[in-house]
Parts: C-alpha cells; sequence; structure tokens
C-alpha cells in the first residue's frame, strides 16, 4: 500500500475545513487542520505536509501573507498549495502571487481530489 500523504488545511471557517477533512480522510489521506493563518504556518513547520489547502480571507495572516512565508522557508517552499477562495476573479491576483493551484467556493469535491492528484503525482478516484 502507498505511503499515506499528510494534507494540512488552514481555514478559518471549521464547516468548510470539516468537509475538505472528511473528503480527503474517505480518499485514504492523513489530515491536520489549522484554524488561522499564523497557526498554519506554525503548524507546517512542524509538521511538513505533504500538500497545504489553504484559504485567503483568515485573521491573523491571509493566504497570501502565508503562500508568502513558506515560499521563504527552504524546508517550506517545495509543498505545494491549493489556495481557495469565494471571491470569483482572482486569477489575476493569484498569478502575481506565484499561487497557480486554485479553486473556487464551493469546493466541488472531484476538482478537489483531481487537483490533489495532480500535484501529488498520484491517482486517487
Amino acid at each position: 500500500m502507498p505511503e499515506q500523504k499528510l494534507v494540512l488545511i488552514i481555514d478559518d471557517d471549521h464547516g468548510i475545513s470539516d468537509a475538505a477533512k472528511a473528503f480527503l480522510l474517505s480518499k485514504g489521506f492523513e489530515v491536520v487542520q489549522a484554524f488561522d493563518g499564523e497557526e498554519g504556518v506554525e503548524t507546517a513547520k512542524g509538521i511538513n505536509p505533504d500538500l497545504i489547502l489553504l484559504d485567503i480571507i483568515m485573521p491573523k495572516k491571509d493566504g497570501f501573507t502565508v503562500v508568502r512565508e513558506l515560499k521563504a522557508n527552504p524546508s517550506l517552499s517545495r509543498i505545494p498549495v491549493i489556495v481557495y477562495s469565494a471571491k470569483e476573479g482572482m486569477k489575476e491576483l493569484f498569478a502575481i502571487e506565484g499561487i497557480e493551484h486554485y479553486l473556487v467556493k464551493p469546493i466541488n469535491n472531484n476538482d478537489l481530489l483531481a487537483c490533489v492528484n495532480k500535484l501529488l503525482g498520484m491517482n486517487l478516484n
């Protein structure tokens, strides 16, 4: 059996975070949650996840700040990040910030799984 991949979800909305966690757990991932940007960066340093699922609008540190801090940290800079936001039309801003992978809320589980599979080089259904 392949090694279980660790996903860190950073989102202040417990409902969205819990739904994503339940879905990813059902697909065989290990999942850790953080509920603001500051906690998310500290958690990432402690667990070195395989992938981060990141909300943009959060207290303490927004998603853009989190991405900048991850990219500035050599031990975290290679972790793939999927950003999501309820705000449409953020593609240009994400591109400016170097964010390549993003989803629009509400998150479609099939889109989430396709993006996770692509970034982790997996093929889960």
